[in-house]
């Protein structure tokens, strides 16, 4: 016993033997490449690979007269929106929403705020404590987010930083990053979207603020 255990020692020092090891990581280097173009394109441009949808407005005037064009051409009947500065703008803009404080069973479409929005991933950054509550991030078939053009971050941990400092020792108890619509995939890889939260994401941009 002790000399094929011997036997294998020497065989695994020698196969150890003569190996370089690997360099040491350059931790200043940058981790992502740089972002060319406006944060505004770039993060439309990866939320469409996404799956997700991006209008980028040049006023509020023009975002809610698309926004209302949405609704209507889709058809939706059952719209909610619980945040009260953007109800005041959707009632001053006639835009078809109701405050919903309990959600209907057959809501079409969800309309939210959202904290940041991260243009290197195409993603939107919520938390619990927007107005909406959690289940409007994750019920309606149908997530729209409203959004200014000063809540666009170029990378994620940039968008933590101003969470943090936005709110400093209180952070949220949820904060979540949503990448385009819910999706999911079975053993053979079929891809499904809104098999577990909305099957669309759709993000308003009002680019002038």
């Amino acid at each position: 016993m002790t000399s094929a255990r011997q036997e294998i020692l020497d065989k695994l020092k020698k196969a150890t033997l003569g190996k370089t090891q690997p360099c040491p990581p350059d931790f200043k280097q940058p981790v992502y490449h740089p972002l060319n173009g406006t944060l505004a394109e770039i993060f439309k441009q990866n939320l469409e690979l996404l799956k997700g949808e991006a209008h980028i407005c040049d006023d509020e005037q023009q975002l809610f007269a698309a926004l209302k064009k949405l609704i209507y051409e889709n058809g939706w009947k059952q719209v909610c929106c619980r945040e009260k500065p953007l109800q005041e703008r959707l009632v001053e803009y006639q835009v078809p929403a109701g405050n919903c404080l309990k959600l209907p069973d057959d809501i079409e479409a969800g309309i939210t705020s959202c904290e940041y929005l991260v243009a290197h991933l195409g993603s939107v950054m919520v938390s619990s404590a927007q107005g909406s509550g959690r289940e409007m991030f994750v019920f309606p078939p149908v997530h729209i987010v409203i959004a200014k053009g000063s809540q666009l971050v170029d990378y994620l941990e940039n968008g933590y930083g101003k969470l943090t400092g936005k709110y400093k020792d209180k952070l949220p108890s949820m904060i979540s990053v949503i990448s385009g619509p819910s999706r999911t995939a079975d053993i053979e890889k079929r891809l499904v979207l809104g098999a577990h939260g909305p099957r669309s994401l759709i993000v308003f941009i009002q680019n002038n603020i």
